[in-house]
C-alpha cells in the first residue's frame, strides 16, 4: 500500500469514527429521556447503541491497522499488506454496522414502514458488499 493512501485511509477512519461519536451523542441526547419515560422501543433503542459502538471501534481499529501499514520501514511489504488487509476488513465492519443504524433508530421510533425499507436497503447493501468487497480489498502479497 502506498504511504499516501495508507495515511488517507488513517484520516477517513478518524472521521468516520468521530462521525459515529457524533450520532452516539445524538441519540443519546434525544432518545434517552423516551427511553427513560418509555416512549421508545427498549431493545431496538439499546441495540442501536450497540451497533454503533462496534462501528466506532472497527473504525478505531481500522485507523491503528492502517497506522500500521504507513509505517513503512519498519515493517516488511508483507507485514503492511497484513496490517492493510485487516484495516480493510475493520473498515467494512464498521461502514456496515453505520449504515445499519438508521433503520435501528427508525424500528426505534416505532416507524416502522419506513425502517423497514432502510432496512431491505441495508441489506442490498450488504449483499452488494458480500459479492464486490474481495475486488477493492488489498491485494494479497504472496
Amino acid at each position: 500500500m502506498a504511504d499516501d493512501l495508507a495515511a488517507a485511509n488513517v484520516n477517513r477512519s478518524y472521521q468516520l469514527a468521530a462521525s459515529s461519536i457524533a450520532i452516539f451523542t445524538f441519540l443519546l441526547f434525544f432518545l434517552y429521556p423516551r427511553f427513560v419515560s418509555g416512549d421508545v422501543d427498549v431493545l431496538p433503542f439499546q441495540a442501536t447503541l450497540i451497533v454503533m459502538g462496534v462501528a466506532t471501534f472497527s473504525f478505531a481499529f481500522a485507523s491503528f491497522y492502517y497506522y500500521g501499514a504507513w509505517l513503512g520501514g519498519r515493517i516488511d511489504d508483507a507485514g503492511r499488506t497484513r496490517y492493510s488487509r485487516q484495516g480493510d476488513r475493520f473498515w467494512l465492519l464498521g461502514c456496515i454496522l453505520l449504515f445499519l443504524a438508521p433503520s435501528l433508530i427508525l424500528f426505534t421510533v416505532r416507524l416502522f414502514a419506513v425502517a423497514s425499507v432502510w432496512f431491505a436497503l441495508w441489506l442490498v447493501y450488504v449483499l452488494f458488499v458480500i459479492r464486490n468487497f474481495h475486488r477493492v480489498q488489498t491485494a494479497q502479497k504472496s
